[in-house]
């Protein structure tokens, strides 16, 4: 997946915090209450969306609806992936990142690692 920009990210906000999948018309009023932005912006940000896969449109009566295709979790974790995948020293990076955890995020991590299979 590719990053996001910084309206992408807004459009993706509004269909994550949705239970259903949105018409355009849907996302920019949502977005609408704290920007300004013409229904034909939102319209090509989520054709763009498609287009990278971060989302998916179903036809519903002459307009599409659109979903996310992952979780704001998934979609984070797999940006993490990305990150570590680019690195040429995943250890030093993961190090790193081991240093600069909280205490309760410690523990989620050593609780999910003692959960995880022998997987990577």
């Amino acid at each position: 997946m590719q990053r996001l920009g910084e309206l992408e990210a807004s459009v993706m906000d509004v269909l994550w915090d949705s239970a259903e999948p949105l018409r355009v018309r849907q996302v920019l009023e949502a977005i609408n209450q704290h920007r300004d932005l013409a229904y034909t912006t939102v319209m090509t940000v989520l054709d763009n969306l498609h287009r990278k896969e971060w989302v998916v449109r179903e036809m519903e009566n002459r307009a599409y609806r659109y979903r996310a295709v992952a979780t704001r979790e998934e979609a984070t974790a797999q940006s993490l992936r990305e990150l570590l995948d680019a690195s040429d020293d995943r250890e030093s990076v993961l190090l790193h990142f081991a240093r600069s955890v909280t205490e309760e995020e410690s523990d989620i991590l050593r609780r999910a690692l003692r959960r995880k299979p022998g997987k990577r």
